[in-house]
């Protein structure tokens, strides 16, 4: 397992504002006692050519030079393009792994998956799963599929790979909730909204079947946008997970025959780092 990892993301914040820098540090630091045999790795940042893909140039001169916060979510933090950039090369440099049989997680902020290709939204500035996704067609893979387990829905990431014959996404996310998006399926998007406060063992079969349908699809790699905000005591959402479901999700991982990189999104509680150990750690098996 190699954990891509840099500090620097820490070095941001608003008073307040639950994506902190403390979900990363701490989670660092519980995998590092943890985890001695792991290996961690510094991102690279994300290279204009990369994020075109994805993002439009308009988009790109916005995150650079905004004229104020984007959203009452989306907070302007100064050099936050620099901080994104290095949080999309991550994912870039996890997906690369995975192609090489080297499974790979990236452990960095903002997150990324309600970013479209011209807007700042939701935490997120750059939409870093699908610029991995989008890398990876150009690396050696041929059909990506893109597991978004975070409970919103990941809107971005939809809008940005919709059409593309290459990629097929599944979203797993509590509806109706933030971004509003998500209650529909079509052409190469499977969505699958969830009423808050479902009970938790419908939540682990939807999320099966969801991976199932995604195999049948047939990717070189998967992607998967990890979010821990499912969890029964999120402050953000209403819904049901516990750690053990999340570990179960990464055993699952560990028996498919497909290379999978992941990618962390949200997850706002202080049971973060168990969460997200108690995923690896099954993944790792």
């Amino acid at each position: 397992m190699t954990i891509f990892y840099d500090p620097r993301c820490l070095d941001y914040s608003e008073a307040g504002h639950p994506e902190r820098p403390q979900r990363i540090a701490r989670t660092a630091s519980v995998l590092k006692e943890r985890h001695s045999n792991w290996g961690w790795q510094q991102p690279r940042a994300a290279t204009d050519h990369e994020l075109l893909r994805a993002h439009s140039r308009q988009h790109l001169e916005h995150v650079a030079n905004p004229r104020g916060d984007f959203d009452a979510d989306t907070p302007f933090y100064p050099n936050i393009d620099t901080y994104a950039r290095y949080s999309a090369g991550a994912a870039i440099e996890a997906a690369r792994a995975a192609l090489r049989c080297e499974p790979a997680f990236s452990l960095m902020r903002p997150p990324g998956h309600h970013a479209t290709g011209q807007r700042a939204m939701g935490f997120c500035y750059f939409s870093n799963i699908a610029i991995a996704a989008l890398d990876a067609l150009e690396h050696g893979a041929e059909r990506v599929g893109i597991w978004d387990f975070d409970g919103h829905h990941g809107n971005g990431t939809e809008a940005i790979v919709t059409g593309n014959e290459g990629i097929h996404f599944a979203s797993i996310h509590q509806f109706p909730a933030y971004p509003g998006t998500g209650a529909q399926s079509f052409a190469n998007i499977n969505n699958y909204p969830i009423a808050p406060f479902t009970l938790r063992k419908e939540v682990v079969n939807v999320a099966d079947q969801s991976l199932q349908q995604l195999i049948k699809f047939k990717p070189d790699l998967i992607l998967v946008s990890a979010g821990f905000d499912a969890y029964a005591r999120d402050p953000l959402l209403q819904m049901t997970l516990e750690p053990e479901d999340f570990a179960k999700f990464g055993e699952w991982l560990n028996r498919i025959d497909v290379p999978v990189a992941v990618v962390l999104e949200g997850g706002y509680s202080n049971d973060l780092p168990e969460l997200i150990d108690a995923f690896l750690t099954a993944w790792n098996g």
